[in-house]
């Protein structure tokens, strides 16, 4: 059981930090909205155009890349440790929704709340009948602004949003193959720099869930 909560921790970790490669390789006109789980919503004010439209679906492709590359640094970084989650980092994958609409956007406290139908239908996507682990799903609203990806072959496929109905969409499959940009070796400073950085993710993530017990090393302390 400890060994489970542990592996369970650090998939916490791994995926933070799977995601902090996304957010940071995203450029403006996209701009990160929230964090949800596993997962992170970006929105981008539209002009409408066709140049811009591209411009987003070029960032898709350098997002999968930066994902693909911070998951082969992880996966040698992680090697000193044994849990399932550290072993397994490369069977990780990333989907990504595209939807071209309208939205409501509102202030609530220091936050920006993005409302609406539109929003609702590229929410709804998330759960789809696409079998494959790694996609990027255009609804057509977006995929007629940017004109296609050019390098990627089209899959063009209908989805069933529930309270919403039938979705017309576009499937990409990015390239599997990026192994030019591959980290090709990891020192084992870098390993052990990981494996510090993981045991105190988990000592922190078990202090904050457990205060009896972090009352208990104060006075112990």
């Amino acid at each position: 059981m400890k060994l489970h909560k542990m592996s369970l921790i650090h998939a916490e970790g791994i995926i933070t930090q799977l995601l902090e490669s996304v957010i940071q390789t995203s450029e403006f006109p996209l701009i990160a909205h929230e964090l949800e789980g596993d997962a992170v919503s970006f929105y981008a004010t539209s002009d409408g155009s066709g140049e811009m439209a591209r411009d987003i679906s070029q960032q898709m492709l350098r997002l999968f890349n930066a994902f693909k590359i911070k998951a082969a640094e992880l996966l040698s970084d992680c090697s000193l440790c044994l849990c399932e989650a550290c072993a397994t980092v490369d069977k990780l994958k990333l989907k990504a929704v595209v939807h071209h609409g309208e939205a409501v956007f509102s202030k609530v406290g220091q936050f920006q709340k993005v409302a609406g139908v539109d929003v609702i239908r590229a929410h709804r996507l998330l759960k789809n009948s696409i079998e494959e682990d790694e996609y990027i799903l255009m609804t057509s609203a977006f995929d007629e602004l940017t004109g296609g990806f050019g390098t990627l072959v089209p899959h063009p496929r209908q989805e069933r949003c529930e309270g919403i109905g039938p979705v017309d969409i576009v499937v990409y499959y990015p390239e599997s193959s990026i192994t030019d940009s591959l980290p090709t070796k990891r020192s084992i400073f870098q390993k052990l720099r990981m494996s510090m950085k993981l045991d105190f993710y988990l000592v922190k993530r078990l202090l904050k869930s457990s205060p009896k017990n972090y009352r208990n090393l104060q006075r112990a302390a």
